[in-house]
Order: C-alpha cells, then structure tokens, then sequence
C-alpha cells in the first residue's frame, strides 16, 4: 500500500504545482449603453362601447346593436382588408351596496365590447377615432404607436451599446497603462422597445368636434451590453 500512497501524494502535488503555477488574469469590466429612436410606423387603436340596463338582454342587445354600428363605420373609413379584431368582452350585474349591511342589491347590468384596430397608415388615426365615436363608441380605452420591424431597432441598439463597451474598456485600459488581449465574456441585457402610448385619448376624443389631432412622437429603444476583457501592461 505504500507505493500506492506515495504515488498519489505525487499527482496530488503535482496538480497543486500546476494550479500555483498558473498566472491569474488580469480584467477589467465596462458596459456600454444605448439609447434608439424610431419613427413608429404601426399603431394599435382599442375603441369599444358600454352599454347599461335593467336587465343582462337588454344591456347586450343594446351593446350589440351599437357595435356594430362601429363597425361599419371603422370599416368605411379603412376599407378592405382592414385588421379589426375583439380583444375583449364582458357583462356582469351592477351591485348597490348598503351601509347597514346585508346582501348587494342588483341594479342593472353593464356590458361591455372593445375591439382593436391595427393599421400602418398613421394619418387615418383620427378619422378612426372621430368615426369610431360618431357611430356609438364611447369608451377610447387607448392607442399605441410602435415600429413593424423592432428587430432591427432591437440589432442597431445592440450594435451601439457593443460598441460603446468595446470603446470603454480600450479607453479604460489606456488610462491604466494597459492594452486589451482578448474579450473574456459578453453579457447584454434585451434591448426594450418603449411603444408610445396616449392615456388622455379618450376624453379628448369624446369632447372634440374638431378632427382628433394624433401626434406619433418616437420609439425609444435601450439597450446595454457588459463585457470583461483581458488587459496586460502595454508595450513601452
């Protein structure tokens, strides 16, 4: 047994050897970050109508009636092809509740119909609107603008804020009397597509007689990128 032992006593320095043995790398960790603008080109519109009556008929009836009435008209301002789908529906009962206590008391019902409209023609956005609502909408629930091909926003951010670490960290080692070697690892965070959306939408929708003005304003996209490089002293 003790050549057995004597021998793994020698792997075991062996490796302990080489681990000493082996230089620590120096590194350095810088991130770069991006900030890009684009000109929307899509916009999502979601219009819908409210209705409420006594009873739970009555108050879908009257919702179904009036939606459709929207409809038509969304569909005349778009023409075909247009991209109308629903995106939500509900009728529930409405509660009056006692101060005393005891069970809620029924007092109608409420119901509910929303749909979105998806187009690329950004200049249609108000007629949209003041059409929608001349017909028997009333509930504007919101409008969002963003971009058809957010990849290649979602590419050019990446590309910049690679861009900008890589120039960090050359910058950065310079400062130190020291030269980048290799990039060790790379780390990005998924550039985030801010949609421009409007939540006053609504009231000025109902109380304008004037077309609705629509201003698209930008899609701001970021995006950050942290890489780890190793530096050696530079060459004098």
């Amino acid at each position: 047994m003790k050549p057995f032992f004597t021998a793994v006593l020698a792997c075991l320095s062996g490796q302990l050897f080489a681990q000493q043995s082996t230089p620590a790398v120096s590194s350095i960790r810088v991130t770069g970050e991006s900030l890009v603008s684009a000109a929307p080109d899509r916009v999502q519109i979601d219009v819908g109508v409210v209705t409420q009556a006594a009873r739970s008929q009555e108050a879908a009836s009257q919702n179904a009636s009036r939606l459709d009435a929207v409809l038509a008209a969304l569909h005349k301002v778009l023409g075909a092809g247009s991209d109308i789908k629903t995106i939500s529906y509900s009728l529930h009962p409405n509660y009056q509740y006692h101060p005393n206590g005891g069970e809620p008391t029924i007092t109608g019902y409420t119901a509910s119909n929303v749909v979105r409209i998806t187009l690329d023609d950004l200049a249609k956005v108000g007629s949209i609107i003041d059409g929608a609502t001349a017909a028997g909408a009333n509930h504007v629930q919101g409008i969002q603008f963003t971009v058809r091909d957010q990849e290649r926003v979602r590419s050019q951010a990446l590309r910049e804020a690679a861009t900008k670490a890589r120039a960090e960290a050359d910058a950065l080692a310079s400062a130190l009397g020291l030269k980048v070697v290799r990039i060790l690892t790379v780390e990005e965070t998924s550039p985030v597509v801010v949609p421009v959306r409007d939540g006053m939408f609504a009231a000025r929708a109902e109380a304008a007689r004037a077309p609705t003005p629509i201003e698209a304003g930008t899609i701001d996209v970021t995006a950050n990128v942290t890489l780890a490089v190793e530096v050696s002293a530079a060459a004098r």
